[in-house]
């Protein structure tokens, strides 16, 4: 029965939120899926789709670098910068101390541009739906799930 017991905690411990198992395969697929040189650009393009179709609102946050043509050169840039913050968040998952000071300065840059909530649902679920279409079936969605609420929460205001 005790043996049982542990073996139920220990499901229910690795199971639970962003742990450092999730951390580590969010950081291998993000890697796989990110992949290198073109790739990310082709990669950006499909993540800001993902989220102009479902907030095509959002588009009017992004008029500084022509949110209105997301194959524009400010848009590209902009896509690309986005992209490193994601990547060095993801990067950083099994450094808490370090992610939450990037997670900081990515709160304040997003505070003061008055980023509604909403728009990291949105994001969350362009990723969500990205990333699985780069890696096929690895997808770990539960991992994704929780260590991207991670990140998420950290930044918004």
């Amino acid at each position: 029965m005790k043996v049982l017991l542990v073996l139920c905690a220990v499901v229910a411990v690795a199971s639970a939120g962003c742990n450092i198992l999730k951390r580590y395969k969010v950081k291998g697929q993000w890697a796989e899926a990110f992949g290198y040189g073109t790739d990310r650009n082709a990669f950006g393009l499909a993540l800001w789709k993902a989220i102009f179709a479902q907030a095509p609102d959002a588009k009017n946050l992004f008029r500084r670098v022509r949110g209105d043509n997301i194959k524009s050169n400010e848009f590209t840039a902009h896509i690309q910068r986005v992209l490193g913050g994601l990547d060095m968040s993801i990067s950083l998952l099994d450094d808490e101390d370090t992610l939450n000071a990037e997670l900081d300065h990515l709160k304040e840059q997003h505070a003061e541009r008055r980023i509604p909530s909403n728009y990291f649902t949105a994001f969350k679920r362009a990723v969500m739906q990205v990333v699985p279409a780069q890696l096929g079936r690895c997808f770990d969605s539960s991992a994704w799930d929780a260590c991207f609420d991670v990140i998420a929460d950290g930044i918004k205001s």
